[in-house]
């Protein structure tokens, strides 16, 4: 199970690496159909007529998309009216994911063996930090390895 978990992750990080780039790109202020349907010099009737809707109904569906309401399906059409394609996907918002789960299972990690630890001060029973750390990192590691639900709470 751990090898199919952990190749499923190896996939994902693979298909998603065309999109690492992605996170450098900023989104125009009015929107990718604006912003393309203006620089390619096609007007709002045009794009109307190929998706066969109003002047208005690209305006609205311009705004739409500036304003974070615009559906998916929206998307995919305009962009097949003006001859492009529509891609999307989530990205971490750093590295991979693999890097990802790694700094997930660090942070519970942490979390488990530092409240294990000020229990056992209150018994007069705590750890170096040296040995804190090692039991981090291998806490850590067997966390990342099972994929642990509890990463996402």
């Amino acid at each position: 199970m751990r090898n199919k978990r952990k190749l499923m992750i190896e996939q994902l990080d693979q298909k998603l690496k065309p999109f690492l780039k992605t996170k450098m790109v900023l989104v125009p202020e009015r929107g990718w159909i604006n912003t393309i349907r203006t620089t390619l010099n096609m007007t709002m009737a045009q794009l109307g007529s190929k998706l066969n809707i109003t002047r208005q109904g690209v305006k609205k569906i311009e705004e739409s998309e500036a304003n974070g309401t615009i559906t998916i399906n929206t998307m995919r059409e305009v962009a097949a009216a003006m001859d492009m394609k529509f891609v999307y996907s989530l990205v971490p918002k750093e590295g991979t994911i693999d890097d990802l789960i790694q700094m997930k299972a660090e942070k519970l990690a942490q979390k488990i063996v530092l409240r294990t630890n000020q229990n056992m001060k209150l018994e007069d029973q705590g750890i170096g930090d040296e040995k804190i750390n090692d039991t981090i990192k291998d806490l850590a590691n067997e966390i990342k390895r099972e994929v642990r639900k509890s990463l996402w709470d």
